[in-house]
């Protein structure tokens, strides 16, 4: 099949378009950008300089991929926003490169970015994400592989969203939000472990009481948060899950989401 590149649409010549894309009339392709193949460009998507697309993604009509940072630091110096295999970025969606202090803006494969959504510079999405309608995500925010947050969440610049989390509507999270649980609440506040979630990815029911033994002793132990990773240490055997809560919490430098009887 060859590209169908509609004579409407503006393309750079320097461009680089892989096979069997479609370009729709009135998108705008800059120069310094790669479309992988198979993608579609809708009509009135914008992808600028800078933008790094994988194979098989999709742009709505208004989204913008490559638009520079909003942050008064950037200084026009040479950045990406690269996005993964198979990703879907909706209607007037937003996701900037990067600038100089990681270079890069990262979304992963088989996200879904919804409409009106924003990720900032140096942002770093794993695979599997899904932004709902309208999510705000600050600069240099990570969100680990399998993460959904609802529509209208705010994230503030710097945190880090763990991998099968979910997240209520119009959450507001100044905080880390480790791994495998449910927020929500005003103040958003930890919720539980996300167990229709880990049930849908095939968790099994010893990785499930893993994950739960690990955030009964950080949130209803009474223990302070160094006295609940030692004795998440010392009961519970080493396991991917058990590891995994126990990274996020030692590596966290905005400190984590509090229990919802605090």
């Amino acid at each position: 099949m060859m590209n169908n590149v509609s004579t409407l649409a503006y393309v750079n010549s320097n461009a680089q378009i892989g096979k069997d894309v479609i370009i729709e009339p009135f998108a705008y392709i800059d120069d310094n950008v790669v479309i992988g193949d198979g993608c579609r460009i809708m009509s009135h998507s914008t992808v600028l300089s800078g933008a790094r697309l994988g194979k098989s993604c999709t742009v709505f009509p208004g989204a913008v991929v490559g638009g520079i940072p909003q942050d008064l630091k950037f200084h026009g110096e040479e950045t990406t926003a690269e996005i993964g295999d198979f990703t879907t970025i909706r209607e007037c969606a937003t996701v900037n490169r990067g600038t100089a202090s990681k270079g890069k803006t990262v979304v992963g494969n088989n996200c879904l970015i919804m409409a009106y959504s924003h990720v900032a510079h140096d942002c770093v999405l794993g695979n599997h994400v899904i932004l709902g309608n309208a999510c705000q995500i600050a600069g240099e925010v990570q969100i680990f592989d399998w993460a959904i947050l609802s529509g209208g969440c705010l994230i503030h610049q710097f945190c880090r969203v763990g991998e099968h989390v979910i997240v209520q509507g119009g959450s507001r999270s100044p905080k880390d939000i480790p791994p495998y649980v449910t927020a929500g609440r005003e103040p958003i506040s930890f919720a539980g472990i996300n167990l229709i979630g880990l049930r849908r990815r095939n968790f099994s029911p010893e990785q499930i009481q893993t994950i739960q033994e690990c955030y009964r002793t950080i949130y209803q132990s009474g223990l302070n948060f160094s006295q609940a990773v030692e004795r998440i240490e010392q009961n519970l055997e080493p396991s991917v899950e058990r590891d995994t809560v126990l990274n996020f919490l030692k590596t966290s430098q905005r400190g984590i989401l509090r229990g919802f009887s605090d």
